[in-house]
């Protein structure tokens, strides 16, 4: 496949390599203040870039009938406009906050967990997320997917940074230079804590997922997620 790097970061770079490893082109790279590229030409775009370019770029993918990957955080404000628009231009769209599938298996078990945790009573949940010092965001995209396959399964209604309470859950965010990703999911009661923790040792995990994303999306039209790409 030819692909398009919309954005050339260091999780760009990390994919650019294991996509050349699988056999594919790096057609295009896009740096996060160039706003004047042709992607007409492209099989699949990755857009790994800053929040406040990422709705062009993804833009951009579905004017010119490009699937696009998307594992920029920050926007999501603007989701629901993006899924509109994509579904007017019959595009194809996969959005994850994590693209690890280690990470996409971890979703399922805290989900999983969430409910069995639900009918118990005597127990606090909270989270703690720590990335490098050049994540833009806070708490990460990955700790608020997290949070929501708590809410989804619990009474939690929402989460909170630093601190919560009854009806919230706190996320902890942590940035410590050159961590790549951890995240822990803990429900702590007077008699014993129950911990589920995913450790990421580099960025590879993330891109090889996004390259699998690209794969799996070609061809193919509409909104997608990693679930689907797992078939979980």
């Amino acid at each position: 496949m030819k692909i398009a790097l919309l954005g050339y970061g260091k999780m760009g770079k990390t994919i650019e390599k294991i996509a050349i490893e699988r056999g594919h082109t790096i057609a295009l790279k896009v740096d996060k203040d160039d706003k004047d590229y042709d992607i007409s030409d492209i099989d699949v775009a990755i857009d790994f870039s800053i929040p406040a370019a990422a709705v062009n770029n993804i833009t951009n993918c579905f004017n010119a009938g490009v699937p696009v990957v998307s594992g920029t955080t920050g926007w999501l404000e603007y989701y629901a406009m993006i899924v509109n628009l994509c579904k007017e231009k019959k595009g194809s769209f996969i959005y994850s906050s994590n693209y690890s599938l280690g990470v996409n298996l971890f979703f399922e078990l805290n989900k999983k967990l969430a409910k069995m945790m639900s009918p118990l009573e005597g127990y606090d949940i909270s989270m703690e997320e720590i990335h490098h010092t050049e994540k833009l965001d806070a708490p990460s995209g990955t700790a608020i997917t997290l949070a929501e396959g708590i809410i989804k399964n619990t009474d939690k209604n929402d989460w909170q940074l630093e601190k919560g309470d009854e009806t919230t859950i706190p996320i902890v965010a942590k940035r410590i230079d050159k961590v790549p990703g951890t995240h822990t999911v803990t429900y702590s009661s007077e008699v014993d804590d129950i911990e589920i923790k995913h450790t990421a040792h580099n960025r590879s995990g993330f891109a090889l997922g996004a390259v699998v994303a690209a794969e799996w999306l070609s061809n193919k039209t509409g909104v997608f997620s990693m679930k689907d790409v797992l078939g979980l």
